[in-house]
């Protein structure tokens, strides 16, 4: 029975790839081998993506270098926040230290800080200077609101802008913040008795020309 005639429109097809001619027993010249120069599966894509090479190698690398940069750029943002973190710890213990420093100051003015005291308050101020500790204001510094808190007001002809004519408790500093600000007494240039004296200059003036007329 036939291929056709069992029901399949096709018959199979025989490829005779034997090197030796099995009816006269000499080798075959015009056949070569199968295959014989296929290139196999890990040959292909080689072969195939040769000229991608050296995008991929550059793609891979801008990989890299991409990977590089974001992980220095959060080094810095951890070196930067630990160092925000440090500054808050020292700064929160030198304001709970302030009031024994004021202490101290009053002791020094009353002439109480002799002895051992003496040099445990040196010690401890100096060790605190190390950690960034400064103190400010002094009296006829200007009056500056950022770092001065006006608890007294007065005019005065003896000054021409807002002055700190007293230093009510010295105000301290770490860095660029302000710990505390520096608590003072403020005189301002009297401008009434300025614009009064003026007046009367102005009108003596007018009276010795009115003399002289």
């Amino acid at each position: 029975m036939t291929a056709r005639e069992n029901g399949s429109e096709q018959e199979p097809v025989i490829r005779d790839n034997r090197k030796i001619d099995p009816e006269t027993g000499t080798a075959r010249t015009g056949a070569a081998a199968p295959d014989a120069e296929a290139p196999t599966a890990e040959e292909a894509p080689a072969a195939a993506g040769g000229d991608n090479g050296a995008d991929l190698l550059a793609e891979r690398t801008a990989d890299l270098q991409r990977l590089h940069a974001e992980y220095a750029n959060y080094r810095k943002r951890v070196d930067r926040d630990r160092s925000v973190v440090r500054e808050q710890a020292v700064a929160g213990v030198l304001t709970e230290l302030l009031p024994v420093l004021d202490d101290i100051g009053r002791a020094r003015d009353h002439g109480e800080l002799t002895g051992g005291f003496a040099k445990v308050s040196e010690l401890l101020e100096a060790t605190l200077g190390k950690l960034g500790l400064v103190r400010y204001g002094a009296k006829g510094d200007p009056f500056d609101p950022n770092v001065h808190e006006a608890l007294l007001h007065s005019y005065s002809d003896d000054v021409s802008e807002p002055t700190c004519v007293e230093i009510l408790q010295p105000g301290y500093r770490m860095g660029e913040q302000v710990l505390r600000p520096a608590r003072v007494a403020v005189a301002e240039p009297d401008e009434t008795a300025a614009a009064e004296a003026a007046g009367a200059d102005s009108g003596s003036a007018d009276s010795g020309e009115s003399d002289q007329n």
